[in-house]
């Protein structure tokens, strides 16, 4: 074998190997998916993202095939004092070492256009897509009871 070969081969070999490294880097917990009722068109998923490994990372977007639109959102507060809901065009920053709460009343993934109704303990599938880690598959469940646990108020669709 030539050493041009053998130095794509060795090339190839560590490029296949990074997304999989990668991949590990990101751990996520706790996560669920809401709606508020069987006629509702939006729902809404939270989860803790946690980021295991030594650089910061950033969830820059989402996808599903239950919506007809998946999107990254948080809620702002405006100059009336109203919380209103917003894309959050450029993601978030999961720094290396710690978690990020996708949570009620803060960010959050929100469905829109909802192919069918959440129905308690079915799973969604949604690929969480990061800026180094790449994607990530996740079955989340569906509950409909939870109660936030934060106390920082609830999600309204």
């Amino acid at each position: 074998m030539s050493f041009e070969t053998t130095l794509l081969a060795s090339l190839a070999a560590v490029a296949l190997a990074l997304p999989a490294l990668a991949e590990g880097t990101i751990k996520v917990d706790d996560a669920y998916a809401r709606s508020s009722g069987k006629a509702a068109k939006a729902g809404a998923a939270f989860m803790m993202i946690q980021n295991q490994g030594d650089t910061d990372d950033r969830l820059i977007s989402v996808s599903s095939d239950v919506a007809a639109r998946v999107e990254l959102h948080t809620h702002k507060i405006d100059e009336n004092g109203v919380a209103k809901m917003v894309r959050v065009e450029e993601g978030f920053v999961i720094p290396a070492g710690e978690t990020h709460m996708l949570q009620r009343g803060g960010d959050h993934v929100m469905f829109m256009g909802l192919s069918a109704p959440f129905e308690q303990d079915a799973t969604v599938p949604v690929t969480l897509i990061f800026e180094q880690a790449g994607e990530v598959e996740l079955e989340i469940p569906v509950d409909l009871a939870r109660q936030d646990k934060g106390g920082h108020g609830s999600h309204s669709n």
